[in-house]
C-alpha cells in the first residue's frame, strides 16, 4: 500500500491505525512507525535501518515485543518490490 508517507504495510493486522512505512536506500532497507492514536511518534522515531532491528531482535529475546513481528524484512521486501512495477 501507498499513501503521501510512502509505501507500508501493516505490522499488526487486526489494528489498521498502525502502519509499517519501509524505504530501501543504497540497498538497505529501512523501517518507520506511524500510529494513528500517537501521532508524535512519527517525528519522534525517524528511519531505522534494518541491521538496529537485527540489533533489536537479540535485546527483546523473551521478551513480551517481537520486533520481527513488527519489523518484518519479508513482507517490507514484498511491499517494496509490488510498488516498483
Amino acid at each position: 500500500m501507498k499513501d503521501n508517507k510512502g509505501v507500508y504495510y501493516y505490522p499488526f493486522p487486526d489494528n489498521k491505525r498502525v502502519r509499517m512505512y519501509v524505504k530501501k536506500e543504497n540497498g538497505t532497507i529501512f523501517f518507520r512507525l506511524w500510529n494513528a492514536d500517537d501521532p508524535n511518534l512519527w517525528e519522534e522515531h525517524g528511519w531505522v535501518p534494518h541491521e538496529a532491528v537485527e540489533e533489536a531482535i537479540k535485546m527483546y529475546e523473551g521478551k513480551q515485543f517481537k520486533p520481527a513481528q513488527a519489523y518484518d524484512l519479508t513482507i517490507a521486501k514484498a511491499v517494496l518490490k509490488e510498488n516498483e512495477e
